[in-house]
């Protein structure tokens, strides 16, 4: 699948149809039907745990997202931009959604709960919520929280936040997450800003140190990711890192793509 409306240049944003082989553990024996240039997964999801996948939007309102970015490109493109990119993780997001390995949640800053209520409708979003106020730390916590009954209604034990700045993300990133839940407590996905792209949460984690992920964390800085390490040193967590990649933040992030 292909987004062809990219504001800049040449760029396109794609979904990344990789070998799912690569991503599956080799004890699984997994069935897959190519038709159409798409793959279909038909097994995987009985044996992985489901996952709550909250996605974390920020309207794309003129003027109220990407600054340093619109400082570039004008603050009518880095909307557009924002825009695409959002569009882009909630189309690789539904595909899992229907082979029923994760349910979907969207959490949104920049709107109010009525608009907030229509712009998830039209994103083809069913639940949804305001991320409130804060730091990301207490964003995520919060959403934690505010799920944590459907979590229990829908037996579902994994929770795995991604934000809306990657252009790059594909299936196949989801079904690693998916799958390193399995023997992890904590999923990484190291950004080329010093943060992380995706963090998954296992159920353990949560139960008993779901503070460790979210305190003494530098916000905003090329330290996130480093300061959430560090959290787990004196622990016998298992973490593990995903692919690194970069978030679109300013114009030298959408060079670096080239």
């Amino acid at each position: 699948m292909e987004i062809n409306n990219w504001p800049l240049s040449d760029h396109k944003i794609t979904t990344n149809l990789k070998l799912f082989n690569k991503a599956s553990p080799k004890f699984l024996k997994i069935n897959l039907i190519f038709f159409n240039k798409h793959i279909i997964i038909l097994n995987l999801f009985k044996v992985l745990d489901k996952a709550l996948l909250i996605i974390m939007a920020k309207w794309h309102g003129f003027g109220r997202c990407k600054t340093r970015l619109s400082k570039d490109i004008g603050k009518s493109n880095s909307a557009k931009v924002q825009n695409v990119m959002t569009k882009h993780t909630i189309s690789v997001a539904k595909y899992f959604q229907k082979t029923k390995m994760i349910d979907i949640t969207i959490a949104i800053s920049g709107l109010g709960k009525k608009n907030g209520r229509r712009w998830s409708k039209e994103l083809g979003i069913k639940k949804f919520n305001l991320q409130g106020k804060g730091c990301l730390g207490e964003k995520m916590k919060r959403q934690i929280i505010i799920n944590k009954k459907f979590c229990t209604q829908h037996k579902i034990k994994n929770i795995i936040f991604i934000g809306t700045d990657l252009p790059d993300l594909c299936h196949q990133d989801l079904l690693e997450t998916l799958r390193e839940l399995q023997q992890n407590d904590l999923i990484l996905g190291p950004s080329n800003d010093g943060g992380y792209w995706l963090i998954g949460l296992s159920e353990k984690l949560m139960s008993k140190h779901l503070y460790l992920p979210f305190i003494n964390i530098k916000w905003g800085t090329e330290n996130v990711l480093q300061n959430t390490i560090d959290n787990f040193a004196s622990t016998k967590l298992k973490y593990k890192f995903l692919e690194k990649k970069i978030d679109i933040d300013t114009i030298i992030d959408i060079e670096n793509r080239k």
